[in-house]
């Protein structure tokens, strides 16, 4: 059950970007920016993460090269076994190696998820954070 929905980007030039939203997740891809941004649901599994990547390589302005900012503040469940964190690194993950990656995280659970995906994509650039707004300083650095 995925909407699209035009939204202002609060931007001053006017411009909208597209809002994707299902039950476990949303995310805005901001093409002046070269951002998305996702924010995940209380539960969060591999198949949540796999419809994501699905939909977020088919929407029409999202760029492998695009920065990420993965919010998992409201996840209060991560489901996820260790042979998903690798199917989802090696073969489901939409960025490319050359993409500034930042996870937001509040609880121990969260930090561990991040940090598994971090060490299974090493070469590439990611971060975790404790706050959006670091985040997304250290994405625009």
């Amino acid at each position: 059950m995925l909407k699209s929905a035009k939204m202002n980007g609060g931007h001053a030039s006017g411009k909208s970007w597209d809002l994707v939203t299902n039950l476990c997740a949303e995310f805005v891809v901001d093409p002046e920016k070269r951002l998305v941004v996702v924010r995940f649901r209380k539960k969060v599994t591999a198949e949540d993460i796999a419809r994501y990547a699905q939909r977020l390589r088919i929407h029409p302005a999202f760029q492998p090269e695009f920065s990420e900012i993965a919010d998992l503040t409201e996840a209060e469940e991560i489901d996820l076994q260790a042979e998903d964190f690798l199917r989802l690194a090696d073969k489901i993950d939409p960025f490319s190696p050359a993409a500034k990656r930042a996870f937001v995280v509040q609880t121990t659970t969260q930090s561990h998820a991040a940090r598994l995906h971090k060490i299974l994509r090493s070469k590439m650039n990611i971060e975790i954070f404790r706050t959006f707004g670091e985040a997304e300083e250290w994405v625009r650095a």
